[in-house]
């Protein structure tokens, strides 16, 4: 697995003093009638010259540090919905290590309560699938609370070559995203069938399937001949929300 580059102590310092935060708002489009069904809020992050920093790299480096990452999500996280399109519903990724930094694991999570008194539209909180055993106990204590304050909730990147399957987790989320990797593998005859199993999965137990990474009409045309739902993706213009 490639090792993700760090920032440095004083390089994190500056960047949570300063606020260089910014979101971007990527829509989700509906494979029947082409309309917006939502946006996911993405994470940006700038240098004191303006130049992006990697959203993975600022994660990998807070998560030597729970409160810190519990800081910076939660910052963004308000940032992500105050500046959010009205009436339309808004995905945004959750860390479960954020999540449980503050050591409220029920309704008096902050998380919970932000999400819950967001009134435009509905939130669905995005979990990232992946190798750790610790994280997918946390995921499926974090979805358990999410359901029980009415909160929809969606698994990330499934598919994804570096990640792992949680069929616990998989069973009580509302959404599943597929991960671009799907794309690539389109012509596998030994990897399409197992994804067309997860769809069929899906839509027999009522969830819903969204296709990222989709960048061309053939893309798209692909998601629609496999049964998803929504596709999200370069081929559609993204909102874009430098705040910091």
């Amino acid at each position: 697995m490639t090792q993700v580059q760090h920032l440095n102590a004083l390089q994190l310092i500056e960047l949570m003093e300063k606020k260089r935060f910014g979101t971007e708002y990527q829509p989700i489009i509906s494979t029947i009638n082409g309309e917006i069904f939502a946006y996911e809020c993405l994470s940006r992050f700038f240098t004191a010259q303006g130049r992006n920093i990697p959203p993975d790299i600022v994660y990998a480096s807070l998560h030597d540090n729970p409160l810190s990452l519990f800081q910076v999500e939660y910052e963004q996280k308000k940032l992500q919905l105050a500046y959010a399109p009205n009436s339309t519903d808004i995905f945004v990724n959750l860390d479960q290590d954020s999540y449980s930094a503050s050591g409220a694991l029920d309704h008096h999570n902050p998380f919970v309560k932000l999400f819950k008194n967001y009134s435009k539209a509905n939130v669905i909180v995005e979990l990232i699938e992946n190798s750790e055993i610790s994280d997918a106990v946390m995921s499926l204590s974090m979805i358990d609370n999410l359901a029980k304050n009415n909160i929809n909730t969606a698994i990330d990147d499934l598919f994804n070559p570096q990640s792992m399957l949680s069929t616990s987790v998989i069973q009580m989320v509302d959404y599943i995203k597929l991960d671009k990797y799907v794309l690539k593998m389109c012509h596998s005859k030994s990897f399409m069938p197992l994804v067309n199993a997860m769809i069929a999965y899906a839509h027999e137990t009522g969830k819903k399937i969204i296709l990222e990474g989709v960048e061309t009409q053939q893309d798209l045309l692909f998601a629609k001949q496999i049964g998803a739902d929504y596709v999200q993706g370069f081929l559609y213009k993204k909102l874009f929300k430098n705040v910091s």
